[in-house]
């Protein structure tokens, strides 16, 4: 301590610098062991197996990983449905916030193409759920309640009642709304079975219901086909143009024919065609029932 104060004013101050330098760096030495120490501790936590072996070899399993939950099939209103619900439908956590935040907006469904306009939706998910859909009336409008009142009255029920199990509609002369009434069937596929029927010329089997594409299975059974009534291709006068205009009729085949009548005359079976381009025995098998000769 005398040396110290032998020393003049000055050297005392850089001293004294020096010294606080000293505690300072210390200090931080100290901090940093303890971040890198409890650092480490927390690696050892996340790097544990999730579950007790017997061997001491690290779980390759992430801890956060969840089994795919199959989706559910069930009717629902895009306006009150919670989160549980539209995850159970098979929607994925960001859809799902993405429908909430159209609500939180004031957004509101009023009718079941709304639904469609979520962002992030696809077109499978929207064709198999608009079925399912359900809008209470107490989204319509308020004016509704007091215009057009009779109307109301007779329109108080807006889907149509599905039919029941062992129920069964004709598929050759139902139309879309009674389409609508088959389970799983919607305005989508219902004005898809309208739009075949009239290309085929009419269903000559209910399997060609496959020709639609995603046709759900399990309305299947509620179809029956009474006495089908087909429209025939004359394939001795139609253009080239005219027969491929046929689901059942590629280009090539039209030519086929088109070429055949010119070379060979009258067509009077399909079979006399089996060994040209594109008339395989399944292809004449599904088109004999729509030609005439």
């Amino acid at each position: 301590m005398k040396r110290i104060r032998l020393l003049n004013k000055s050297d005392r101050k850089v001293l004294a610098a020096l010294a606080i330098m000293a505690v300072a760096a210390i200090g931080i030495l100290t901090m940093t062991g303890r971040q890198q120490a409890n650092n480490r501790r927390l690696e050892q936590v996340y790097e544990q197996p999730t579950n007790h072996r017997s061997s001491g070899h690290a779980s390759q399993q992430p801890i956060y990983a969840q089994k795919a939950q199959q989706a559910e099939r069930f009717a629902f209103d895009p306006n009150t449905a919670d989160s549980t619900q539209l995850l159970r439908l098979g929607l994925q956590p960001w859809q799902v916030v993405n429908i909430y935040k159209y609500r939180s907006k004031g957004g509101i469904f009023r009718k079941k193409e709304d639904f469609a306009r979520i962002y992030g939706l696809t077109a499978k998910q929207y064709r198999e759920l608009e079925p399912y859909i359900r809008i209470s009336t107490d989204y319509l409008p308020a004016s509704t309640l007091v215009e057009n009142q009779p109307a109301a009255r007779d329109t108080t029920r807006r889907y149509p009642e599905k039919l029941e199990a062992g129920q069964q509609i004709d598929l050759a002369t139902a139309d879309t709304t009674a389409l609508q009434r088959v389970p799983g069937i919607g305005r989508y596929f219902a004005a898809r079975i309208v739009r075949l029927r009239q290309q085929l010329g009419g269903f000559a089997s209910i399997d060609q219901l496959d020709d639609i594409s995603n046709f759900p299975q399990n309305a299947k059974p509620y179809f029956s086909l009474n006495r089908p009534k087909l429209q025939k291709l004359n394939i001795n006068s139609l253009s080239q143009n005219e027969l491929q205009r046929h689901p059942y009729i590629t280009y090539t085949m039209a030519k086929a024919i088109a070429d055949y009548r010119r070379t060979h005359g009258t067509i009077s079976s399909l079979q006399q065609l089996a060994l040209l381009p594109g008339f395989t025995p399944e292809a004449i098998k599904r088109l004999e029932p729509y030609v005439a000769f």
